[in-house]
């Protein structure tokens, strides 16, 4: 069983409802992971930003081929969400590559109807968690992170993944609330999100971080800008503080409604 894990965070601008430039953006900065790390994450649609018009911008079952060559040729996952296009309808996907070829499908439960995204974009049900050099993670998208039940460790899960478009305006609720999952659950929170401006004008400020078992940040904050950085997890921390702090066992036990 790996004890340690590379995970790499991939933090930038993306460039507004342009999928081809975005995906050339994203191949030159995933072929210089390649052998280098073993896991990559991306943010939130990032073949286009956070938009509400997938006509004609979603991506199809192209964007498979798309992750698994770097991850066959990198020998690594990679993890992220696109807007996607289910032939006669429309879905914020987050797809778990494994360099196999082996995928997991997570479709984003709690759109965000602030911004419309539930009049666009099918919610999807199902709690994903995906098993990868012996490390199981929890897969989310953004706004999912307000809504700590939807998270809950009840499978002794070693790290929850959120990927996002999360704006300024509410950044202090990014950095509260994902510390606050790796505390309550007893595991690694990692988040990554987007920088710059989108063609809406709102603004993104970064502030991508991995949080350890008891809230400890692991990387430099705040981290504003455009980057990439890689953090080394490590199962014996996990191990440690589940032994001595034994919150898990008494947690309440229910049952997630769909």
């Amino acid at each position: 069983m790996p004890e340690t894990l590379k995970v790499t965070l991939i933090q930038t601008e993306l460039i507004w409802e342009n999928p081809a430039e975005n995906l050339k953006h994203f191949d030159a900065q995933l072929k210089e992971l390649y052998g280098k790390t073993d896991l990559v994450i991306l943010p939130e649609m990032f073949t286009t930003g956070f938009s509400m018009n997938p006509q004609g911008n979603a991506s199809g079952e192209e964007i498979y081929d798309w992750l698994y060559k770097h991850a066959r040729l990198g020998n690594l996952a990679i993890y992220g969400s696109v807007m996607f296009d289910k032939s006669g309808s429309y879905c914020n996907r987050g797809i778990f590559m494994k360099p196999d070829g082996q995928k997991m499908i997570y479709d984003k439960r709690h759109t965000f109807t602030l911004a419309g995204e539930h009049k666009v974009y099918d919610r999807g049900n199902d709690q994903i968690e995906v098993f990868y050099k012996d490390w199981q993670f929890k897969l989310q998208i953004c706004y999912d992170l307000r809504f700590p039940v939807f998270a809950r460790n009840t499978t002794e899960y070693d790290a929850v993944i959120y990927v996002a478009n999360w704006p300024v305006p509410r950044i202090n609720a990014w950095d509260a609330l994902l510390k606050a999952r790796a505390i309550e659950n007893m595991c690694y929170s990692i988040g990554v999100n987007r920088v710059g401006t989108d063609g809406t004008g709102m603004d993104y400020c970064g502030h991508s971080q991995v949080y350890d078992v008891l809230g400890n940040e692991l990387l430099p904050h705040p981290w504003t800008n455009n980057g990439i950085q890689t953090i080394e997890l490590h199962k014996d921390h996990i191990r440690q503080y589940r032994d001595k702090l034994r919150f898990l066992e008494d947690r309440d036990l229910f049952i997630l409604k769909q």
